[in-house]
């Protein structure tokens, strides 16, 4: 029985995925030197989920049926089973690029793996002090004396040191051999409309997110777009839409008062308030719009009318049309992501565009031009 001692190894576990996310963008866009990572993604590919959008799925009275119509129009039932699929070919190629790194370390130094991990991870992690295993004793609910529970604490936050140390360890690596993983998320069209925009509509990288106020995480991923667009500036746009979950009973009226703020031009402002702020009581709204100086009769008259609603329900609809299960959920450049995405992982995938952009911009002006192929 694992008991209480193990849980935080039991949330580790489960945090896994995305704690590799971020480490493997500690060096973005890079060279894999050994071992083929090509024949590792085609072992890894199913045709039925890598279908080229021209691909002919099906005929109807004569008609062809592509990849592309099919899941335009059935993107909610194919998008969040692409995504499950891809996360557990993320997953495994992670690891199959940390087994391929480790192995050629080791043979590097002329060790074993073994060897290898005990010089580079476990020594140097440090034993726990008293006061450390006391701090987390008080932490942890327990009927059990601190004298009964010390070992089981000692093994406990080991491990978790262990582990630590062995990510960082992993990203050094990665970051020493050059390493690039361009194994695309699953694609969706996005209709934009008149949506919030922070940022160039000709930006090379369009970031759409669906948020619900009352989100947690997206409470949290909104710090982090912040400092997206303070590094990247005008290379990517920021569009906002609306998808108020069932459980959260404020968020759908705190996205109406965010539209009647932008009436007046302060959309954003209002909107950063609501996730800094936490406070999405009708009084708080209106409060919020007072600080915010907005003309608080036609706010009030804006909230209580319901003037915004058709808006935030068909934004809602979009989401629902796509299959979208939670929030925040994330397309860019149509490519879809979801869940507790980090700051990490959403850089990651912004060099990733940038990057395929530049190629294409490369490869149009290496391409002859059509007086130049008839000369």
């Amino acid at each position: 029985m694992l008991g209480v001692w193990a849980l935080p190894l039991l949330i580790l576990k489960k945090t896994l995925l995305f704690e590799r996310e971020e480490i493997s963008t500690m060096s973005t866009k890079y060279t894999l030197i050994a071992l083929g990572l090509g024949m590792a993604l085609g072992a890894f590919s199913v045709p039925a989920v890598g279908q080229n959008d021209s691909t002919v799925v099906a005929e109807i009275a004569g008609r062809k049926v592509t990849a592309h119509e099919l899941e335009d129009k059935q993107a909610g039932k194919l998008l969040q089973a692409k995504y499950k699929y891809y996360l557990a070919e993320r997953d495994a190629l992670d690891q199959f690029i940390d087994d391929q790194l480790l192995e050629m370390q080791a043979k590097k130094e002329g060790v074993t793996l073994d060897e290898l991990f005990k010089r580079h991870v476990s020594s140097t992690v440090p034993e726990p002090t008293e006061d450390q295993l006391r701090f987390y004793y008080e932490g942890v609910q327990t009927d059990e004396s601190y004298e009964a529970a010390r070992s089981k604490i000692i093994d406990t936050v080991h491990q978790l040191r262990i582990k630590k140390a062995h990510d960082a360890y992993i990203a050094e690596l990665r970051g020493q051999y050059g390493v690039v993983v361009e194994l695309d998320q699953p694609k969706a069209h996005v209709e934009v409309g008149n949506a919030p925009r922070l940022g160039p509509v000709s930006a090379p990288v369009q970031i759409i997110e669906f948020a619900d106020y009352e989100c947690p995480y997206c409470q949290k991923v909104n710090e982090d777009l912040g400092r997206l667009r303070e590094q990247f500036g005008s290379q990517i746009s920021v569009v906002y839409k609306d998808f108020p979950l069932p459980m959260h009973p404020l968020a759908a009226k705190a996205a109406e008062a965010a539209h009647c703020a932008g009436e007046q031009g302060k959309f954003w402002e209002f909107h950063d308030s609501l996730f800094q702020t936490k406070r999405l009581q009708n009084s708080d709204l209106r409060q919020q719009a007072s600080t915010l100086k907005l003309d608080t009769a036609r706010f009030d008259q804006c909230l209580n009318s319901g003037e915004q609603a058709a808006g935030v329900k068909k934004d809602a609809a979009e989401g629902q049309r796509l299959g979208l299960q939670g929030t925040p959920s994330f397309f860019i450049n149509g490519h879809f992501m979801s869940g507790a995405v980090g700051f990490m992982k959403l850089r990651e995938t912004v060099l990733q565009e940038l990057g395929a952009d530049a190629s294409k911009k490369q490869s149009v002006a290496l391409a002859p031009s059509k007086e130049a192929t008839k000369q």
